[in-house]
């Protein structure tokens, strides 16, 4: 349980220094916006690229495991997009950020820190993975989604156009294919540039999730709380139990990636879907407040895990 409440603590921390600037009137009421943008298009790009291009290609597509994830992630989000048409009814673009939140892992922030506690640091393969399957794949899909929602008075062709432009030109899109790029090429990285990623990198966590907790004040958590609970539920179990099975009856991976797959699936909801939210304002309450919650009750559910897995 020392490993998840060595990582999962600090997060919480973050959020609630970030909680009490806003509660008394420390930062500005644009503070929580600027905050976000300065992660999304500066401190969150280099994390990306650097995590990406100091992997070898060979190591990343272990193609048993990465199906596992996303066929995961896909056997949650889509039923629990199809549930929240109805019950929960929002825009398109909101329920695909519904969807995202149900399944964005915190592999980044939370994963890799977690499996060099738990595993030293030649474990963190498995979270490397999933956090490129999650910046590549999911980001991409999410983004290309919210901006055909977003596209209004655009006829078809020209709303998914525009949309994959979006993508493409976005830098959550272009640091992990750059850092993929660069992988290939075989050439290594220079000290100055991976000093440089590094060092912009460590801001991207502590800021978004400050950035998360500015923008709770004056938002209840009750708000939305069916839904809310629901995505914790989703997220937190759900989630790990559909991929166990895929691991195991599926495509029969060994110990170690079969604890990978489950562990990145039961870790709570990314801070990265609240930047997402925010960035294009949909969704940011719910999303906010799924973080949180899945963030508390993760201790308890991950502790679980690691204890199952045979990890003290």
């Amino acid at each position: 349980m020392s490993a998840v409440v060595d990582v999962a603590v600090p997060v919480f921390a973050i959020m609630l220094a970030g909680f009490l600037a806003g509660r008394f009137r420390i930062l500005g009421a644009s503070s929580s916006e600027a905050l976000n943008a300065f992660v999304y298009w500066f401190a969150l790009p280099p994390v990306l690229f650097l995590s990406m291009a100091t992997v070898p290609l060979s190591d990343v597509f272990n193609w048993p495991f990465i199906w596992t994830i996303i066929l995961g992630m896909a056997a949650v989000a889509l039923p629990s997009t199809l549930i929240a048409k109805f019950l929960f009814p929002n825009s398109f673009s909101g329920l695909t950020l519904h969807g995202l939140t149900s399944v964005f892992a915190n592999t980044g922030y939370m994963g890799i820190p977690l499996f060099i506690a738990a595993f030293g640091p030649t474990g963190t393969l498995p979270a490397v993975i999933a956090t490129a399957i999650n910046s590549v794949l999911i980001i991409g899909l999410t983004v290309l989604f919210v901006e055909i929602g977003s596209g209004s008075g655009k006829g078809p062709r020209q709303a998914v156009g525009g949309a994959l432009l979006a993508v493409v030109r976005g830098p959550l899109f272009i640091a992990p294919v750059a850092g993929i790029l660069w992988s290939a090429s075989g050439l290594g990285l220079p000290v100055w540039l991976s000093n440089f990623a590094g060092l912009m990198g460590d801001a991207s966590g502590p800021c978004a999730l400050f950035a998360m907790g500015l923008f709770l004040v004056g938002k209840p958590i009750s708000t939305g709380l069916g839904e809310v609970s629901w995505l914790v539920i989703a997220k937190l179990a759900l989630h790990p139990l559909i991929t166990w099975v895929l691991a195991v009856q599926v495509f029969h991976l060994d110990a170690e990636f079969t604890r990978g797959a489950v562990l990145m699936a039961a870790l709570p909801t990314g801070a990265l879907s609240f930047v997402i939210a925010q960035k294009y304002g949909v969704f940011v309450q719910r999303s906010s407040a799924a973080i949180l919650l899945s963030t508390v009750f993760s201790v308890v559910t991950v502790s679980a895990l690691l204890a199952w897995f045979g990890t003290s």
